[in-house]
């Protein structure tokens, strides 16, 4: 039998890759009960594991019988964005200073399973894999706690997409992370940094546009499909 821990980050994993993939909407109740019965867990653990999304702006357990996914406002969005922007650009600077065709590679295999799945037409997985090409910058880098504000950054503006933004266009994705390592391949920081400027212009374009009305599935449906996930970064 897995360990408490182990069932723990089994379900965070589940929930937080619902989120990322817009499985789950703004504003879903997560009822600690079904999330506890699904999961074969106390609702102990359960609020552990909500906690632990809480903490990266996924979930809102303030005030609230029920935990909702987070709803965050166009004003928050706006900051969330802000905030990034500015992190990134201190990726771009710590990365390129470390710059290897190890490090090159790690980020060319990641843009080839953007690919891949644009190819298949799996339109969650090319917005997950967008996202996580950020978390792969930052891992690259070596700084462990730019690696953990951005973990939280690009979560919520992930889910800032599902709640606002316009359907995900996975070839600008993969065109502009494509044109970014050629960049630091060249060791053109500038230029570099201008690219993660233009395209995190561009998807908070796509994001801030206030266009809410989506249909959500129920609870149920969404962790029967998430379950088993394995780590997503």
């Amino acid at each position: 039998m897995s360990s408490n821990s182990d069932r723990v980050e089994a379900a965070y994993l589940a929930l937080r890759r619902a989120i990322i993939e817009q499985a789950l909407k703004a504003g879903t109740k997560l009822p600690e009960d079904e999330i506890g019965r699904h999961f074969a867990m106390s609702r102990t653990l359960v609020r552990a594991v909500l906690a632990k999304l809480q903490t990266q702006g996924l979930v809102d357990t303030s005030h609230k019988r029920t935990a909702t996914v987070a709803q965050p406002s166009l004003d928050e969005a706006r900051e969330v964005f802000a905030v990034r922007r500015a992190l990134e650009r201190e990726v771009i600077n710590t990365i390129a200073s470390r710059w290897s065709p190890d490090i090159e590679n790690a980020l060319r295999s990641h843009i080839q399973q953007e690919e891949r799945a644009q190819a298949t037409g799996d339109v969650r997985l090319s917005m997950r894999l967008a996202g996580e090409f950020h978390l792969k910058l930052a891992a690259l880098a070596g700084n462990a706690l730019l690696e953990r504000y951005l973990l939280e950054l690009v979560s919520r503006c992930s889910l800032i997409l599902s709640l606002y933004g316009r359907p995900h266009s996975s070839a600008c994705a993969i065109s502009e992370h494509s044109n970014l390592v050629h960049a630091l391949r060249g060791g053109d920081i500038t230029r570099a940094e201008d690219l993660m400027d233009e395209h995190l212009v561009s998807v908070e374009a796509r994001a801030l546009l206030d266009d809410k009305g989506k249909d959500a599935p129920d609870l149920a449906t969404v962790l029967s499909r998430y379950s088993g996930v394995g780590s997503s970064g």
